[in-house]
């Protein structure tokens, strides 16, 4: 049961939501994916998210889901690092089937799952079925909480209810920016309950609030400088952390210029790092401009470090 080994894991740092790296026929590059994978840990990721919105989860058949997370799982083994699973939809008999399946996988430290979305559940009705699904699955709870996507906000008093749920430990916190729910919920957090920015524009300003890290897809790129704003806001040295998450919140901007993955794993291909900038379909191909403008931004927050010297 969750609730039997929540105090034994709590997230914090920098979690990367991996991309799925796609060959040229179009399959699963599983290699890529575990080379990306041990790539971000080298750089000082706490640990991994599979089958996020960045890694395209609706778009992979059945099988393919399960290759992505073998291959996390196996990764996180051999470093000792944190693997977080997305698991989960809109009806709380099929989420709950879906998390009773991560286990088979010992190496799941956590499930994200998202908020019912396009039902607009009431408050109560989120809480029920979080409560719900907690009871019974085999790994603990992080809420996404992304209304943007899903149509239903959270206060913050339903956050602090979810947080008092057996099995929850955490929310990734998506909300489009920093508003008086945010402040309220940072403000008096509840003990035990993780908070972990999901919007890579705002991480920096979350951060600052008391976030404890983040699920950020811009951390594929510039891994260790997210893992060191964490610190610098950790650490209390506003002026670094300051300066460095206006670069960095730069950046996401121009990653996220059009729908995620697209523009990044165009970057990672760039880059060499994956054979191909492919997505699937609905989403398409990043524009030749948008990426320029992300390898541009890398680029210049690459000058910057440079220029001055790291506290």
């Amino acid at each position: 049961m969750a609730q039997d080994i929540t105090q034994d894991f709590l997230p914090y740092g920098i979690h990367v939501p991996l991309v799925t790296p796609f060959a040229r026929d179009g399959r699963p590059d599983l290699d890529a994916l575990a080379g990306l994978a041990h790539t971000v840990l080298d750089d000082g990721a706490a640990g991994l998210v599979a089958l996020g919105t960045t890694g395209e989860v609706g778009a992979l058949e059945p099988e393919e889901r399960r290759a992505v997370v073998d291959t996390c799982a196996r990764v996180c083994r051999e470093r000792d690092a944190q693997l977080v699973v997305g698991a989960g939809s809109g009806a709380t008999a099929s989420a709950a089937r879906d998390l009773a399946g991560l286990a088979r996988w010992p190496e799941v430290r956590a499930a994200l799952v998202i908020v019912p979305a396009f039902v607009r559940p009431s408050q109560d009705g989120v809480i029920a079925h979080f409560t719900q699904l907690a009871a019974d699955s085999p790994v603990p709870l992080v809420v996404y909480h992304i209304p943007y996507r899903t149509g239903r906000s959270l206060d913050a008093a339903t956050l602090r209810a979810l947080a008092a749920v057996p099995g929850v430990i955490g929310v990734k916190h998506a909300v489009g920016g920093i508003d008086q729910d945010t402040v309220d919920l940072l403000g008096e957090l509840p003990p035990g309950f993780a908070v972990l920015a999901g919007d890579d524009t705002f991480a920096s300003p979350l951060l600052a609030l008391g976030a404890d890290g983040g699920i950020l897809a811009s951390a594929h790129l510039a891994t260790d400088r997210f893992v060191r704003l964490v610190a610098a806001w950790r650490d209390g040295d506003a002026p670094r952390a300051r300066a460095l998450g206006h670069r960095l919140a730069r950046l996401s901007a121009r990653l996220f210029a059009e729908p995620n993955p697209a523009v990044v794993k165009a970057v990672l291909h760039a880059q060499g790092r994956i054979p191909t900038p492919d997505v699937r379909l609905p989403l398409l191909p990043a524009s030749e401009a948008s990426v320029a403008a992300a390898l541009a931004e890398l680029a210049a927050l690459d000058a910057a470090e440079l220029a001055v010297p790291s506290a």
